[in-house]
């Protein structure tokens, strides 16, 4: 309990919990945003679909997705719309999650069930809808099976079934990290782990294997483009195989943040398509997932494409994509491939990839391919990012110089030319295998917009821990004062009140 907690306060706290309970919708808000049903229409398609997310909910006509397909988008949130809770409260969820997971501020998440089957009494002679549920939580796993369980009811029993879902919902606890929820729907109960921080992302994890598994021997590769913020196009033959591939790029250099834009799905209908293919300036660091083979034109003078197409298998093994000259980007029939003249820093895991292939070959579980695949890559960045972290801790200006009646005392600025000194003997070498030039590897990475995110964040905590130990001082020097009774200027009840706002002030600090 919290010695300048009275009863009052408590009071007001669960008073506070109450009315926020009473507020309709309140618990559905914090999964959802909201849930969409989309139609085409033969002769009304044009006029309804005027929003981003109509578009985005139907796959290209190029991609012939016939029965049920799944995938996801994001897009950016309109322009004057104020971001954070519906209701005013404080969203206390992204202090403790892990960042990867945390609430998007500024875009939504768009999750989509889409449905296409012969229908001989609508005049395209196809039925086609999609239902889509829109989210600030980056959450895939969930709401894809989320989905799997509440579309095929819906598109039979229609919006009885869609309301009983959203009051269901509506009865969900918030999501937690680090606890596991029972989240019944439909008579099945989902179980799901929020993970706290520093504990194995479980809730939005992708089949990595299955989404690497064309580019294995280029994944060394694609980590260092994703580390490095570079523009990146993924062409693919279906919006499902488009999403999962921008999204498993993105976690790959988890537990670092991806501080660039990403859009899993994206048409030539989306309201940043023109800001995305000027050809009057240089790409923006961006990954765009792509169906439509109009974009092969339309990017070629983006200087990473990654093209996929169907799995094939040559053998047991899955056959490889090659890298290609850019130049070769020309036609609509272009061959899978990554289009790139890009070199990499570091060599290849040629042990992890031998692996992997033995793996196939002995027909390892998915699942198992996924786990190593992940745990490679969570090493591979933790082994690049322990060197900042190490070097940053330093900049802390020492406990002892934070002293009650003198400022805070200042964080030393970043020095590039100071950390590059300390890696020779506290380098990535000390945590990894991998050969190659580190080095040249740090100063691109200085360039990018994932560094300048990075350090903008912990540059702000450090701050803020600085701060939290001045006010301490502070309120522990008061309360020295008036109980040794050398304060005269001070009484008792003056003393107390000034570190009961000591106090708040350090709480809103920390939150």
């Amino acid at each position: 309990m919290d010695p300048f907690d009275g009863p009052e306060s408590h009071k007001i706290k669960l008073e506070a919990s109450a009315e926020e309970a009473c507020v309709p919708w309140s618990r559905f808000s914090a999964w959802l945003e909201c849930v969409c049903v989309v139609t085409f229409d033969l002769e009304l398609g044009q006029a309804i679909e005027k929003t981003s997310i109509c578009y985005l909910s139907f796959p290209d006509s190029y991609s012939g997705c016939l029965g049920d397909t799944q995938f996801s988008f994001r897009l950016r949130q309109s322009v004057g719309r104020v971001s954070g809770s519906w209701f005013g409260e404080e969203d206390k969820y992204n202090r403790d999650a892990p960042l990867i997971l945390q609430k998007e501020l500024a875009h939504f998440y768009g999750y989509v069930y889409f449905r296409q089957v012969k229908d001989v009494s609508v005049k395209r002679g196809y039925f086609q809808k999609s239902l889509v549920l829109v989210s600030r939580l980056p959450y895939v796993q969930l709401f894809q099976s989320l989905l799997q369980i509440i579309a095929p009811e819906y598109f039979e029993k229609l919006e009885p079934c869609l309301e009983a879902v959203c009051n269901e919902i509506d009865q969900w606890p918030p999501p937690v990290p680090g606890q596991t929820l029972n989240l019944p729907v439909m008579g099945v109960v989902m179980q799901n782990l929020l993970p706290a921080p520093m504990v194995l992302p479980t809730i939005h994890e992708l089949d990595l294997f299955k989404c690497f598994q064309s580019v294995l021997i280029h994944l060394q590769m694609l980590w260092e483009l994703m580390l490095l913020g570079e523009p990146l196009v993924v062409m693919a033959p279906s919006p499902t195989i488009s999403s999962e591939t921008v999204l498993a790029l993105v976690s790959s250099i988890c537990p670092l943040r991806y501080c660039c834009d990403f859009r899993p799905y994206f048409t030539i209908h989306d309201s940043e398509f023109k800001e995305y293919t000027t050809r009057t300036q240089a790409p923006p660091n961006v990954i765009l997932g792509v169906t439509n083979p109009f974009f092969i034109k339309t990017f070629q003078c983006w200087p990473h494409v990654l093209r996929l197409g169907e799995v094939k298998m040559s053998g047991d093994l899955p056959k490889q994509v090659k890298v290609k000259k850019l130049a070769k980007l020309k036609t609509l029939d272009t061959k899978p491939g990554i289009y790139t003249a890009y070199k990499t820093f570091l060599h290849k895991d040629k042990a992890l990839i031998k692996r992997l292939l033995k793996g196939i070959q002995r027909k390892r579980p998915s699942e198992v391919q996924s786990a190593i695949l992940r745990r490679h890559l969570l090493e591979l960045t933790q082994s690049f990012i322990i060197p900042l972290e190490r070097y940053l801790a330093s900049l802390m200006p020492l406990q002892r110089s934070v002293t009650p009646w003198k400022t805070p005392p200042q964080i030393r600025p970043f020095s590039q030319d100071e950390f590059m000194a300390t890696l020779d003997h506290a380098g990535p070498q000390l945590t990894s295998m991998l050969k190659g030039d580190w080095m040249g590897l740090y100063k691109r990475f200085f360039r990018s917009p994932n560094f300048d995110g990075w350090y903008r964040l912990r540059h702000r905590e450090m701050t803020q821990k600085v701060e939290c130990l001045h006010l301490e001082a502070v309120c522990d020097s008061v309360t020295e004062a008036v109980l040794d009774g050398k304060c005269k200027y001070w009484t008792s009840r003056r003393a107390i009140e000034m570190v009961r706002l000591t106090h708040i002030i350090l709480q809103c600090i920390v939150s």
